[in-house]
């Protein structure tokens, strides 16, 4: 049996980010929303559209805060990194 190696990791272009900043937005958008949704409505009648209410007004809110706080948690967990590296020795 052969081992197929995963595929190479995408560069990490300006592009790359804002695209992967999109996918995570929607996607974390869409599990909260529908938590949100869930927990004090049940699945009762109409639960579907007010989900999808919720999220496509989620979404967008998610993408601006992602472009920017996904930054500022990339600096925080490399001075973190830096932190530790430093107390280790």
């Amino acid at each position: 049996m052969t081992k197929t190696s995963p595929p190479p990791a995408a560069p990490q272009t300006k592009a790359v980010v804002i695209l992967a900043q999109l996918f995570i937005s929607c996607l974390m958008a869409l599990a909260m929303t529908f938590c949100m949704s869930i927990l004090p409505f049940g699945f009762n009648p109409g639960w579907f559209a007010t989900w999808m209410q919720r999220w496509l007004t989620a979404w967008p809110v998610a993408f601006l805060f992602a472009l920017v706080i996904g930054p500022m948690s990339f600096k925080l967990a490399g001075l973190t990194l830096g932190l530790g590296a430093r107390i280790r020795g």
